[in-house]
């Protein structure tokens, strides 16, 4: 099963319950574990996460992968074929063709064929080594980003402050700045 367990993918849907990809690779889990209901329920969730859209690209969370629907889509049919639901499988497969980029359906096409015929479907699966890896190349190019900017002084008691930073309160030159006495008040 490739090294994986459920349990680690369970740890990160835990984590962020709306990841498309962590249903979807669960699910080729459990597919491979034969626990087919579970990847099943896998690949509609999968599926759902994707929130009608065509793709999601995780580039920004490191992962190297663009989740396709038809993808998910396909992958419910493997499962629905070990499930013995060759009808289902076949209804999957056609909603399938209509979410394939430019409609290239050569892929779908055959396992329209093989699902007809009553033959088994090998599931989609994120390549190896693309689970969560950014490439070394892109850490080490990353540039540091100041999420809070450069301080500066907004309002002070002393006219003309340009002091930037943090400190306890600085002792004041005698003479240097004399409120009047409406300040005092």
């Amino acid at each position: 099963c490739l090294g994986f367990s459920p349990q680690a993918f369970d740890t990160t849907i835990e984590k962020d319950n709306s990841l498309a990809v962590g249903y979807f690779q669960r699910g080729f889990v459990h597919l491979q574990l034969e626990m087919y209901e579970e990847a099943l329920s896998d690949y509609h969730m999968a599926f759902s996460h994707l929130r009608e859209n065509p793709f999601i690209d995780y580039k920004q969370l490191g992962l190297r992968h663009i989740l396709y629907a038809w993808e998910v889509l396909y992958s419910t049919a493997a499962v629905q074929c070990h499930l013995q639901q060759w009808q289902e499988a076949r209804v999957t497969l056609e909603k399938a063709v209509v979410w394939r980029p430019e409609r290239r359906t050569a892929v779908l096409e055959l396992a329209l064929e093989q699902a007809q015929d009553r033959l088994f479907l090998e599931p989609m699966l994120v390549p190896l080594g693309e689970l969560f890896r950014p490439r070394k190349k892109e850490v080490e190019q990353l540039d540091s980003k100041d999420f809070l900017g450069k301080p500066k002084v907004i309002s002070s008691i002393i006219p003309n402050d340009e002091y930037i930073g943090f400190e306890p309160l600085r002792p004041q030159k005698q003479g240097f700045y004399e409120p009047s006495a409406d300040a005092l008040r």
